[in-house]
């Protein structure tokens, strides 16, 4: 399956005043445009990144 990435931009506008603001926003946008937004783990996986339990801080 091809990869494909998607840059949104959010503003602070009304309403959008905190980060899970942001996040919330960002979602309904991606399910609006039927496209479905990925789980931690599967954002983690898919950025090769490590989860927080095998960092050490």
């Amino acid at each position: 399956m091809p990869r494909r990435f998607v840059d949104i931009s959010v503003a602070l506008e009304n309403g959008i005043k905190s980060n899970a603001d942001q996040v919330a926003k960002i979602k309904r946008i991606v399910e609006d445009l039927s496209l479905e937004v990925a789980t931690p783990a599967e954002a983690r996986e898919r950025l090769a990144l490590k989860g927080g339990d095998m960092v050490k801080f």
